[in-house]
């Protein structure tokens, strides 16, 4: 009897690859323009951005502190909607003529919150970010960056072949894309192929 077939998949991170720019800070400034309140937590930000930067504080506890904002907002769900709504236009060119996302895995530093709606507006099945509570800012486990992203994805899937990785960092994603039969860097809609 044959044995089961390994799933293929292609790999994409986000921000900076499929989303021209960086859909978390793109949301902490929508968050400023549509509640001034959220404003207040500016030095909370800072202050955190400072400790991480001189060593003190991890990349995930900074996050957190950052995704305190979300306090400010009345009703998440529909906040998101209006985000994507404005902010669907930064999907870059190349992904969309892509018409077939079938086997696409987005794989994301960014929380997952914010990243599902567009995630089943491009039709995309799967999904794995940071896990951060949409009402609370809370983070559950690691930021999914770096070799995190593969300890999530062998979470997810139990036997799989990528077939292409996407990344605007190769420092950032090299665990991910030593993963893949071809690996691609994107610049601003601009695929390059690459060999590690």
């Amino acid at each position: 009897m044959a044995g089961k077939s390994k799933i293929k998949i292609n790999l994409y991170d986000f921000d900076g690859t499929i989303y021209d720019g960086d859909s978390t800070v793109d949301f902490i400034k929508y968050t400023f323009i549509k509640y001034p309140k959220s404003l207040l937590h500016i030095p909370v930000i800072i202050w955190n951005a400072i400790l991480y930067a001189l060593r003190i504080q991890g990349k995930t506890k900074m996050k957190e502190k950052f995704y305190g904002i979300l306090t400010y907002i009345d009703d998440i769900d529909e906040f998101l909607e209006l985000f994507w709504d404005k902010h669907e236009k930064n999907i870059m060119q190349y992904y969309l003529d892509k018409k077939d996302h079938s086997k696409d895995v987005i794989i994301s530093a960014s929380p997952e919150f914010l990243l599902k709606p567009i995630s089943k507006r491009l039709k995309v099945k799967y999904l794995i970010a940071s896990r951060v509570d949409k009402q609370t800012g809370k983070t559950t486990g690691y930021n999914c960056h770096d070799i995190e992203k593969v300890k999530r994805l062998n979470d997810v899937f139990d036997d799989y072949v990528v077939l292409e990785t996407y990344t605007d960092s190769i420092k950032s994603d090299t665990p991910i894309l030593m993963l893949a039969n071809k690996q691609y860097l994107v610049k601003h809609n601009k695929v390059t192929e690459i060999r590690l």
